[in-house]
Parts: C-alpha cells; structure tokens; sequence
C-alpha cells in the first residue's frame, strides 16, 4: 500500500514524519496491542480529555487486517455518535492527534473515508487515518512514561522534606515560645508565614527552584535559636555528675530511662522486643541498640517524627494506649509504609503515614484492631 497525498488538507510537518514510521516486517497488530500502546501515548503525551476520547475510539475502528499500515476510515458522523463530542471537537481532536504526530491522515481523491475492495469482495486497502505511529512509538511512550514517574518521586522526596522542616520549624518555635517567651521571634515567625505562602500545595507538578533550601535554612535558624536560648547563648559543657567510686559499673544510672515506662504498661510475653524487632525491622533506623522495652519507647519516640506525625498525636497515643503500646504503634506504621513502598515500587498506597498512625491508635483503643496480631501477622509475611 502506497500512502496517498494530503490532498487538500493543510500540510503538517508532524504528518511527514510519522509517515516515515513503519512497522516490523511480517509485524501483526492485534487490536489489545494497539489500545495498549494509545493508552501509553495519552498518559505520556497528557493528552487532553477530548483528543484522547477520539484516539481511543479510531483504535476500536482498527480490524487486525494483516496490513503493512494500520488503516481506518470512520466517517465523523460515526465518531460524533460514538463519543457524543461535536463535529467541530472531532475536527479539531483529529488536528491535535495529526500534529503530534500520533495519526497520520490519508485523503481520498474526494476527501471521503473509505475502504477499497478486490473483485472477491475483499477490503485491500482504504483511505482514512493511519494509527501505526501509534503502535511504532511505543518505545518512546515507554521511556516518558518512566522518566514522568522519575519526576513524580523526585517531587514528592522534595515536597516530603519541606514538609518536614516546615514541622520542624513550627515545633522549634513552639517551643522557643515555651520556655524562653522574652525571645523575640517575630522574624522567624514572619520568615516562616513568608515561606508558606510562596510554598505550592503539592497539587502542583513542581516545587520553586531553591525553595527547599529556603526550608532548610530557616529550620537551621529556628532550632539555633532554641539551643542558644535553652544554653544561654554559650556552648554546651560537660557536667560530670558521677561522684560514685571509680569501681562501680558505669551503667549504674542506666536504668532510669525505664521510668517512661510504668509497670501497669508491661506487655504480655507474646510481644516481647525480639517480636517487634523481627516484624519491624525499620527500628534499626533508631541507630541504637533496642534491647528492652524502655528502648522500644526510646525508638517509638524518636521515629515518631520520620512518619510526620505530630506532637499532638504522640499525646494522643500515650493517653489512649500508653506509652509502650504507642511507641509499638509508630514503629508498625512506619515498617506498614516501608514495605508498602517495596512492593509498589517507591509508591505507597498510604499517602499521609502520619494521619495513618492517628487512625491506627484510634482503632487500636476501640478494640478493632490487635497491635500483637498485627505484628505477628507482618512476621509470618517477613519471614516467608
């Protein structure tokens, strides 16, 4: 088959080079293959609502002859009452498709559609609009399709860190505000009130070149103010309080960091730290060694804010289900959305981790969910 001049359509430069596309030699196309391939180069091209209503519908059109080009011929009557568009918003979805390069028209003498036919009846060729550029390019939707992805994760990494030293600045003012209230933090509060107003929400397909150094800077700022205050603008020294005898184990007054936890929050002996540590292997993000439940309250603690949970919802936890049981909370959590992150590669299904963990506790205190039968649920999964 010889593709035919444009005829007295306007000639497009995109149409000349998708002519140039061709298929493998001795190259099928079912139907299934080629609405694939339109749906790859809708999502890769963002292609408009309209446009890529009626890409779909000349796809349906395609037969599966065993033709060197993939030819169909509806008229815009029949487009107009398959997709309820206009025939105006046909015509002007056929321009779009023809100048991405996606179609490539081929005009009849008389500029109808139609399909020519042998003696035995036989459809042998056709005039109408040439979809194999469609199916050629599907390398090429490929690789946008995996760089747009690229781009999503980079730009949730950088809205996720902003956020954090947004959070992180707001408690170091907080507390600023707590214990030294003669500080003036009228610039930093400005500084901050500036920063989230030229801060997009994360709607937006990107984040403001320098915007999260921006962040950074002002966490840095907002946290030196606290310490300087808290230290008296001089830095840190050594106490030595150990005025026990050289002799004496150094771990003496270890045990006190216990006192977090009180004996009416002791586990049963089925949710033993060694449980926790093999369903929730994440706790080695702490950094220390987790060896008691004491530790456990420690990691609880200290991870809390790697969900981007709140004081208030740490509070909240502690009050409804003690101070154990919420730091076990926080460490499923964030083991829940780890390995959610794993298994849909670098997409998780739990889009607020801290909200999550706000929901879990209120479910975990209405006896709708058991925190030891979730965690040995996530052991017998890690281990096989």
């Amino acid at each position: 088959m010889q593709l035919a001049s444009s005829g007295g359509r306007r000639l497009r430069h995109a149409a000349l080079v998708a002519r140039e596309l061709a298929l493998e030699t001795g190259r099928t196309v079912t139907r299934k293959e080629l609405s694939a391939a339109a749906r790859d180069a809708s999502k890769a091209l963002n292609l408009p609502t309209t446009p890529r209503v009626v890409l779909a519908e000349l796809v349906a059109c395609w037969g599966e002859q065993e033709w060197e080009r993939l030819l169909v011929w509806p008229s815009n009557d029949y487009l107009v009452g398959r997709t309820a568009l206009t025939d105006r918003a046909i015509r002007k979805s056929i321009r779009k498709l023809v100048d991405l390069g996606l179609i490539v028209p081929k005009d009849s003498p008389n500029g109808k559609r139609y399909a020519l036919k042998d003696l035995a009846g036989e459809i042998i060729d056709a005039f109408g609009f040439d979809l194999t550029p469609v199916y050629a390019r599907r390398g090429e939707w490929a690789r946008l399709l995996i760089e747009q992805k690229q781009l999503r994760q980079a730009q949730k990494q950088a809205f996720d860190e902003v956020t954090i030293c947004r959070r992180a600045t707001e408690e170091a003012l907080t507390a600023l505000a707590e214990h030294s209230p003669d500080i003036d933090r009228s610039t930093l509060e400005d500084d901050l009130k500036a920063l989230k107003a030229k801060t997009p929400v994360r709607s937006k397909t990107s984040l403001p070149p320098d915007l999260l150094g921006e962040w950074s800077l002002l966490r840095s700022r907002a946290e030196q103010a606290f310490l300087d205050a808290g230290n008296g603008g001089t830095s840190f020294r050594h106490n030595n309080n150990n005025n026990g005898s050289p002799s004496e184990s150094c771990n003496k007054g270890f045990p006190k960091k216990a006192e977090a936890v009180r004996h009416s929050e002791q586990m049963p002996e089925h949710l033993s730290p060694e449980l926790i540590l093999e369903a929730c292997p994440t706790v080695s993000n702490y950094g220390q060694p987790v060896r008691d439940l004491a530790d456990i309250v420690a990691a609880g603690r200290y991870l809390r804010a790697s969900l981007g949970a709140n004081e208030s919802a740490w509070a909240e936890a502690v009050e409804g289900l003690g101070t154990v049981r919420a730091a076990i909370a926080v460490l499923y959590t964030l083991q829940l959305y780890e390995d959610d992150l794993a298994k849909n590669g670098g997409e998780s299904r739990i889009k607020n981790p801290g909200g999550y963990f706000r929901a879990l506790i209120r479910m975990v205190k209405s006896g709708k969910i058991d925190l030891g039968v979730e965690l040995l649920a996530m052991r017998r999964r890690r281990m096989s």
